[in-house]
């Protein structure tokens, strides 16, 4: 069974390190995708992405109910564009409750992806500097709950929990 949290900074090669962990999990591969097609470059990147997975991944787009979707040998990517996408929605204070639920039925073969924003700046607006502390909150919840957890640096893991299998 893998339950493993790979998070890191922006393009530290989270998400080709979570594709790469997936592969080693037999059978259909689940994809839960929370980003939302808001421009042209969002739409190529994710046509990009999905071309990336290949025929062996089934995709669901869920950009803020990820609570409904109960799946085996699932990556979801990612948990910090779906906080943003709650923060549009006005329904941020929801993440803890709809996290909790999602983290229940997902029990197996989970690959989650998210950011850490911890190693960076006190942001100067009180939005994000809302959105980095529920961030932050999410992924201490989640990092909890997962028996690996992986730091992405510059394309290299480091184990933070568990251990290189």
């Amino acid at each position: 069974m893998t339950r493993l949290l790979i998070t890191g900074g922006i393009k530290s090669g989270k998400s080709s390190y979570a594709l790469e962990r997936a592969e080693l999990l037999a059978g259909k591969k689940n994809f839960l995708a929370t980003a939302l097609p808001f421009d042209k470059e969002m739409k190529e990147r994710i046509i990009r992405h999905k071309k990336e997975r290949g025929p062996d991944y089934f995709t669901t787009e869920e950009a803020v109910d990820i609570h409904h979707h109960e799946m085996d040998n699932l990556i979801l990517d990612c948990i910090t564009v779906w906080m943003n996408n709650l923060f549009y929605q006005n329904r941020e204070e929801e993440w803890g409750s709809i996290l909790t639920h999602f983290l229940s039925r997902n029990q197996k073969n989970i690959i989650i992806v998210t950011n850490e924003v911890g190693l960076g700046n006190i942001p100067m607006d009180s939005v994000s500097r809302k959105y980095n502390e529920y961030l932050a909150a999410a992924n201490k919840q989640i990092a909890a709950s997962m028996d690996e957890v992986v730091l992405m640096v510059s394309g290299l893991p480091l184990w933070v929990k568990g251990s290189n299998k």
